[in-house]
């Protein structure tokens, strides 16, 4: 892909500190096509909270740095990418601080790897054996590269912390690296080339038959799915969506809650899906799963694959929250762990009680539009249904009342 590629319609969260979101947003939208949200942090703890408010809303994310980027790991469930501050950035730092008079072979440098400051400095005919490096772990704090570069000999600091720049800068020769704007393309190009591959992925069809005696729930199944439903042949059921809206429903290809929801009213529940890149494909692979499904029992669901791959979907919901590991859940709704914490929280005051998308909003501190976004993926996993609405006494939409079980 050129640089000047046209690529259609594409938000993407850019988030860093405030001096460098701008900067790094900027060179994103030269590329048509590409559009920007600007999300900055005072602190790089702060990441994973911003992606988590918005991760709705893009289609992508570009971090400016790997530390905001490890941070929120765990958040994302959309294509990410950081901008590598070894390469080009490092090696603008380094004529920096030569035009500055300093010794370059003797820093002392924070966050990147040892082996690609090593790099860097054998592309530019320089020596590293006087360098110090600290390359980033996931438990290294900017209190810790503080307390690195201090104890050290008092060689030019290079850091890629805002924080750590902030707390040496009157005490030491501290240098903060800022992306280039070759480095900044080079992650821009590496994130549009994941999001096409995921895009192209996500739209593969996806086909399931269904053998079920009574039609109770099935649309209300389909549409949960973005897919259609039909009449096949032999009183079988067509369930047609795509590969996106089936992977999230099913937390990832592990299991299918509706399985479990149908279930409930039918003693014969048989449910096989194919994935194909076409329509054909995808029917001859939903055929073989189907077949699997009757083999394996009376309630029973399976996915088929290209290369002879059959997946067994489990039926079972949501566990007793005790029961379960958060840190799994959060990445099969794709939320973040503080984020179920609080919805058990709002679980366990409530009772028995449903919740209003209000009162969820209320107690995440995320707008209404957000709360419902989180629940419908929730609703999807099968760790909250919908019990009814309740007017909300004006002119606005009436409020979902939603009973969490999580």
């Amino acid at each position: 892909m050129s640089e000047r590629e046209t690529w259609v319609g594409i938000l993407i969260g850019v988030v860093g500190p405030h001096d460098l979101v701008d900067d790094v947003a900027a060179v994103c939208e030269e590329q048509p096509g590409v559009s920007t949200l600007r999300l900055d942090y005072d602190h790089e703890s702060q990441a994973p909270a911003l992606v988590d408010a918005h991760a709705s809303a893009v289609e992508g994310w570009l971090f400016t740095g790997i530390v905001p980027y490890m941070l929120s790991r765990d958040a994302l469930t959309r294509p990410a990418a950081f901008v590598d501050y070894s390469g080009a950035t490092l090696l603008t730092a380094l004529v920096r601080l030569q035009h500055q008079g300093h010794d370059v072979t003797r820093l002392s440098i924070d966050t990147l790897p040892a082996a690609d400051v090593s790099a860097t400095f054998a592309e530019a005919g320089l020596p590293a054996d006087d360098l110090r490096t600290l390359p980033y772990r996931p438990e290294m704090t900017s209190k810790q590269a503080v307390a690195f570069h201090r104890k050290g000999p008092a060689h030019p600091v290079i850091t890629c912390l805002s924080s750590v720049h902030e707390a040496l800068r009157d005490h030491m020769h501290v240098l903060r690296l800022v992306p280039s704007v070759h480095s900044i393309r080079v992650a821009l190009r590496q994130l549009l080339l994941t999001a096409e591959g995921q895009a192209q992925e996500d739209a593969q069809i996806a086909l399931g038959l269904i053998e079920v005696a009574g039609e109770e729930g099935l649309l209300r199944e389909a549409t949960a799915l973005g897919g259609t439903l039909a009449a096949f042949r032999g009183g079988t059921h067509l369930l047609v969506t795509t590969r996106g809206p089936l992977h999230d429903a099913t937390g990832g290809f592990t299991a299918l809650p509706m399985l479990g929801r149908l279930a409930g009213h039918n003693d014969v529940v048989r449910i096989g899906f194919g994935l194909g890149r076409s329509a054909a494909e995808a029917e001859s692979l939903a055929r073989r799963a189907l077949a699997r499904a009757r083999r394996i029992g009376d309630v029973a669901a399976v996915l088929s694959l290209r290369a002879d791959t059959d997946i067994v979907l489990e039926s079972a919901t949501a566990a007793p929250a005790g029961a379960q590991n958060l840190s799994v859940i959060a990445r099969r709704v794709g939320l973040s762990v503080p984020t179920l914490e609080k919805l058990l929280e709002a679980k366990g005051a409530a009772g028995d009680e449903p919740l209003t998308t209000r009162e969820i909003a209320d107690r995440l501190a995320v707008q209404q539009r957000t709360a419902r976004r989180m629940l419908h993926r929730l609703e999807l996993a099968g760790l909250a249904e919908r019990t009814g609405n309740l007017t909300s006494g004006s002119s606005g939409r009436p409020l979902t009342l939603y009973r969490l079980t999580l």
